[in-house]
């Protein structure tokens, strides 16, 4: 197993399993199948994902710290255990207010 996936059957925390580095964005997957992904992220401050789209929807579930997340050209401050769906095919953005730790959640269909 590589050191960026979750092993399974295993007890493991969302918060605890992903570090902050500095000036970047690190990710690991937890999930990885042709249905969907869940992945684990931790942003430095001020670290980000610039304005796009995706063809599915996406859950972004803060497990730490602050982000700012703009959908559509409508801004959302999200903080420790707020959820937001990133509807589909409309462009969004993100932006670590703090440092923050994100679980995203897409399942394609």
């Amino acid at each position: 197993m590589g050191q960026n996936e979750f092993e399974k059957g295993m007890k493991f925390s969302f918060e605890k399993s992903i570090s902050y580095a500095d000036k970047a964005v690190v990710s690991k997957h937890i999930l990885k199948k042709q249905t969907g992904n869940i992945s684990l992220f931790a942003f430095d401050k001020g670290e980000g994902l610039s304005e796009h789209t995706t063809p599915f929807d996406a859950l972004v579930m803060v497990v730490d710290g602050k982000t700012e997340i703009t959908i559509d050209g409508v801004s959302h401050l999200l903080q420790t255990g707020d959820s937001i769906i990133m509807p589909a095919n409309i462009p969004h953005a993100l932006k670590a207010v703090e440092k923050f730790k994100m679980v995203l959640t897409m399942i394609r269909s």
